[in-house]
């Protein structure tokens, strides 16, 4: 009897004698009630499917259950519940950016990754500067969001929710990292003052001493 373990929104879910073909997406919707990823095209198209995997999104719909034991999932129950929204999901209430809500939870799974690419400077198909990319672009986030599809066509306060949340959070990290270099600096300045003034080797005192003797030589002789 072999027993396969899945890490689910940091809750641990055994299943016995699961049958080796089973998606994610089926385990958790058919198994273990975890109905927040949604089925769309069955065909890793749509995106209404979408998981963090190890913090990567990923179509569960293509992904067997078996590969993944040991591996941090979170669905869309783990990012936030209704009486505890992530800044995500509160941008997402606040802009309107849904209708129907079926393709929401993707939604807000890849958009959660995608802030986290971004912070990361991850580069996007369009982006020009590959080592610095503006994350904050509509045209970027409309390519990193790609895989995700809305039918109701809230694309604009997809766009708009994901935005507000980029702005904030990535100025903050810009904060923190300008605050983390300008202590590493005072650091390095305070541990440099006074360290870089080494006693002369023997050599240099050798050298000092000959210079001494033959200025007072000179001297003597002038006198």
């Amino acid at each position: 009897m072999s027993t396969l373990t899945l890490t689910i929104n940091k809750q641990d879910y055994q299943l016995e004698n699961l049958d080796a073909r089973t998606t994610l997406l089926d385990v958790c919707r058919q198994h273990l009630q975890i109905t927040g990823p949604k089925k769309g095209c069955d065909h890793g198209q749509c995106g209404a499917c979408t998981m963090l995997i190890n913090g990567r999104r990923v179509n569960s719909c293509l992904t067997l259950a078996v590969m993944h034991d040991g591996d941090d999932i979170t669905t869309i129950e783990g990012i936030g519940m209704p009486e505890s929204l992530s800044a995500l999901q509160q941008a997402f209430k606040d802009n309107d950016a849904f209708q129907c809500g079926y393709c929401t939870p993707g939604q807000i799974c890849s958009a959660t990754a995608l802030i986290e690419e971004v912070k990361q400077n991850w580069p996007s198909h369009v982006s020009t500067d590959l080592k610095n990319p503006d994350g904050l672009l509509v045209q970027e986030i409309a390519e990193r969001m790609s895989g995700n599809i809305c039918r109701c066509s809230a694309y604009p306060n997809i766009i708009k929710a994901i935005s507000q949340v980029l702005e904030s959070q990535v100025s903050e990290s810009q904060v923190s990292e300008s605050s983390t270099q300008t202590t590493d600096n005072a650091v390095q300045n305070s541990s440099v003052t006074g360290i870089w003034s080494p006693p002369p080797s023997e050599a240099q005192l050798g050298r000092t001493s000959a210079n001494n003797k033959t200025a007072t030589a000179t001297t003597g002789g002038r006198s």
